[in-house]
C-alpha cells in the first residue's frame, strides 16, 4: 500500500511539473505575433499581442471582464461569447460550462489564449465598468485574520454602487508576484458615500493579494481598483429576508442593512453569522445598533467551535444547523447567501429541504 501511496504522488508531482513547464513553452517558445479581437460586430477592434488570455489581453486595453478567482478558472465569472478563434472547450472549462452555453459558444476567457484573430461579443454593460484610482485611507484589524481597508477614491472620484456588488482590487507586482494581478472583494461601503470604498479583507495562506495587503500595504498608499461588478443585490418581494454568511461575507451585508436603514425597508429580516470562536466574530455592536434601526431585524452569531473562554450563550453548531433549527417552513422567504461555495451549497441544501425555490435563493460565494 505505501509503494502504491509513493507511486501516485510522484505521478502527481511529475504531472504537475510537466503542466508547468508546458504553460512556460507555450508563453516563452511560441510566438503567435499580433492578433486582433473584433469585439460586437467590429464597434472595436484591438490588436493584442498573441500568447496571453482572453481576460488578461482585454484588460490590458481597459475593458474589464469580471473575475472572482483572478483568472484562475475556478469562479467561472469571466464568461464571454467567442464567435471564432477560441480554440477547442478546455478540460478547466467544463465545470462551469452548461451544454447550452458550449453550443451557444460561451468561454471562460481567463482560459482562452490569444493565439489567432478572433470575434467575440462582450456585454454591454460591461463597458460602463471603471477603473478607479485611490488612496488607502484607513486600515483597521477586524479580527486577527480580517481587515477593513478603506479607500478614498481620487480619480474618478466618485463611484454609484449597487449594494451588494463587488470591486476587483489590483495587486501590484512584488516578491510574491512578478505581474500584478487582480482579486474580487465585496464592497462593504454605504451606498450613499461616494467617495469611499470599503473591502473587507480576510487573509488566505500563501494569497498572493491577501498577503500584500496584510503585511506591504499602507495608510497613504495609491491602489487600483476596477468595477463596480456583480447582480448579487436586494430584490423585492414582502417575505422575509434570510442573511447568511460567515467571515468577510459580512462584507455586503453590512452595505445592503445601511442601504435599508436609511430607507427605513420594513421587511422582516434574520442574519445568521458564522463563526468558529468568539474572536471570529466583529461588527457585533454595529448590527446591534441595525437591530435598533430596523423595524424587524435580528443578527444571529453562531459558534462552532467556541472555546472554554469564550464565555458564550447564544447559538452553537454549524451555520448550516443553526439556520434549519429555525424554520420549518421556508416556501414564502428569499434567502441570501455570501461565503465559500461549499457553505453557499451547504445552505442551498438546508434551505431547498425547507421548501425554498432555487428562484428564491440570492448567492455571492468566495472562489
Amino acid at each position: 500500500m505505501q509503494i502504491l501511496l509513493t507511486s501516485i504522488a510522484v505521478m502527481a508531482a511529475v504531472s504537475a511539473v510537466l503542466s508547468v513547464l508546458l504553460v512556460l513553452a507555450d508563453r516563452y517558445l511560441n510566438s503567435y505575433g499580433p492578433c486582433k479581437i473584433n469585439i460586437n460586430d467590429g464597434t472595436q477592434v484591438l490588436e493584442v499581442q498573441g500568447g496571453e488570455s482572453l481576460l488578461g489581453s482585454l484588460g490590458a486595453n481597459k475593458i474589464f471582464i469580471p473575475s472572482a478567482c483572478g483568472g484562475r478558472g475556478s469562479c467561472g465569472l469571466c464568461k464571454l461569447t467567442i464567435k471564432s478563434g477560441g480554440g477547442p472547450v478546455l478540460p478547466t472549462e467544463e465545470p462551469h460550462l452548461t451544454l447550452a452555453e458550449i453550443k451557444e459558444n460561451v468561454r471562460l476567457s481567463c482560459q482562452v489564449k490569444v493565439r489567432e484573430d478572433m470575434v467575440i461579443e462582450i456585454p454591454d454593460e460591461l463597458f460602463s465598468v471603471k477603473e478607479f484610482e485611490g488612496t488607502v485611507e484607513n486600515l483597521e484589524e477586524l479580527t486577527y485574520d480580517i481587515k477593513l481597508v478603506r479607500i478614498r477614491l481620487n480619480d474618478p472620484e466618485t463611484v454609484d454602487i449597487v449594494p451588494g456588488q463587488y470591486m476587483q482590487l489590483e495587486c501590484p507586482p512584488y516578491k510574491m508576484s512578478a505581474e500584478a494581478v487582480y482579486r474580487a472583494y465585496s464592497i462593504a461601503t454605504d451606498p450613499e458615500d461616494k467617495r469611499h470604498v470599503d473591502l473587507l479583507i480576510r487573509l488566505v495562506p500563501d494569497g498572493i493579494c491577501t498577503t500584500w495587503v496584510f503585511e506591504h500595504l499602507k495608510e497613504g498608499d495609491k491602489v487600483r481598483m476596477n468595477g463596480p461588478y456583480g447582480d448579487f443585490r436586494l430584490h423585492d418581494g414582502e417575505g422575509e429576508m434570510i442573511f447568511i454568511a460567515g467571515g468577510s461575507g459580512m462584507a455586503p451585508f453590512r452595505s445592503m442593512l445601511t442601504h435599508m436603514a436609511q430607507t427605513q425597508n420594513p421587511r422582516k429580516t434574520r442574519f445568521f453569522f458564522g463563526a468558529q470562536t468568539r474572536k471570529d466574530l466583529f461588527y457585533v455592536e454595529d448590527m446591534k445598533e441595525f437591530e435598533s434601526k430596523l423595524p424587524d431585524f435580528k443578527f444571529i452569531p453562531a459558534l462552532s467551535n467556541a472555546a472554554e473562554d469564550d464565555q458564550w450563550d447564544g447559538e452553537t453548531g454549524l451555520i448550516t444547523d443553526v439556520v434549519a433549527a429555525h424554520y420549518e417552513d421556508c416556501s414564502d422567504k428569499q434567502a441570501y447567501l455570501c461565503g465559500s461555495p461549499g457553505m453557499c451549497n451547504a445552505c442551498v441544501k438546508v434551505l431547498g429541504d425547507k421548501g425554498l425555490t432555487e428562484d428564491n435563493v440570492y448567492f455571492d460565494k468566495f472562489a
